[in-house]
């Protein structure tokens, strides 16, 4: 590369304004072993039948699993994951426009980790429950 060319643009960029910013999501609880996020449904997460898409119950899944292995002793900091595996069951429609998801770390070892956890709306219904692997990775 020439001395006088741009340096290299990283591809990702690490920041408090990446995907799950992107879906409206918020991180509402985290500690050892545990994470919460919510979410506000409008017209934009919802498939053609008026529903929430599977794709967004998946993804606050993935992030609130993946995220209850990742405490490191500070609300504000997590140690960074991968996903691994990601099992998802799709159980009912909500009745309401709000979702809260909740997960655990249920076991594994120092680098990989198994968590659980579900999702419901404000009444109460119980939408969806996952299962996942995780692997904790190297900070870039």
């Amino acid at each position: 590369m020439p001395d006088d060319a741009p340096a290299a643009t990283p591809r990702y960029a690490a920041s408090n304004r990446g995907f799950m910013a992107h879906l409206g999501a918020r991180k509402t609880g985290f500690s050892q072993d545990y994470s919460r996020f919510e979410i506000d449904i409008g017209p934009e997460h919802c498939n053609p039948m008026g529903i929430p898409h599977g794709g967004v119950y998946a993804s606050i899944l993935d992030t609130t699993l993946g995220s209850s292995g990742c405490w490191e002793g500070n609300p504000d900091t997590f140690r960074p994951s991968v996903t691994l595996n990601l099992n998802v069951s799709y159980l009912a429609q909500p009745k309401g426009t709000h979702l809260i998801c909740e997960a655990r770390r249920v076991g594994g070892g120092k680098s990989i980790y198994f968590s659980e956890g579900e999702i419901r709306d404000e009444t109460g219904i119980v939408l969806a429950r996952a299962t996942g692997t995780f692997k904790v990775v190297p900070r870039r």
